[in-house]
């Protein structure tokens, strides 16, 4: 197949593909950190999902906007709306409903708990690396399209949670994995993209499970 790996600059996914022989292909406004710049196209996802080239897409549309942990900014300290954090909103949101719209067979499109579930529809699916052999909580929404939900292939333990005192004063839990990578970051921009990096596991899930679609079809008819 030709799969387009949407708003993808770590190539994760991607290589997956690749690994089983797929024409595969992230594209990202970034440059890709995966290695492989000559699958990446460093452009806009859009232009790419709406080309009519692809069998597959699996799209990662940024969360900055969308997910539910961040509508706190929605309001001013005041009470007043964030205007601004509203418009960002909406574009992101009709930045989803494009992707969701492209005419591409296959699709799905990954998000953690976000305003997709109560602005255009509830996800199909739920998924966490732990499902997939990495020991770690990071709640992943699936929205699908002429696919089948992922099934686990390893479930293992859901990792180390740090506990710290937030700078309002309050105590917190965090995930280790998402602890460190906000320790690690320097700036936004690294704290966004180290977040965001799909797990190794899951990856790979991804694209053994849809990478064969007619297998994929045939297990489910099997079950239901």
């Amino acid at each position: 197949m030709k799969v387009l790996i949407a708003c993808e600059e770590s190539q994760s996914i991607c290589k997956e593909f690749r690994n089983l022989g797929h024409e595969a292909y992230s594209c990202d406004l970034l440059p890709c950190s995966g290695g492989h710049k000559d699958w990446h196209i460093q452009g806009d996802a859009l232009e790419q999902a709406y080309s009519g080239n692809y069998d597959l897409m699996v799209a990662h549309p940024p969360c900055t906007y969308l997910a539910v942990s961040g509508n706190r900014w929605l309001y001013n300290k005041d009470g007043s709306k964030n205007t601004e954090r509203w418009n960002n909103q909406a574009k992101a949101l009709d930045f989803v409903k494009a992707l969701m719209s492209a005419p591409i067979k296959h699709i799905a499109l990954e998000n953690p708990i976000s305003v997709i579930s109560s602005n255009i529809r509830k996800p199909d699916q739920i998924v966490q690396p732990w499902m997939f052999g990495d020991e770690a909580q990071k709640s992943t929404c699936l929205w699908l399209k002429n696919l089948p939900l992922l099934k686990p292939t390893n479930i293992v333990g859901k990792g180390e949670f740090i506990e710290f005192i937030s700078k309002d004063g309050n105590k917190k839990k965090q995930p280790k994995w998402y602890f460190e990578a906000l320790q690690k970051a320097k700036t936004p921009e690294e704290r966004r993209t180290l977040r965001s990096k799909t797990f190794p596991g899951m990856a790979k899930a991804i694209a053994d499970q849809w990478g064969n679609l007619t297998n994929c079809y045939k297990q489910s008819k099997l079950e239901l």
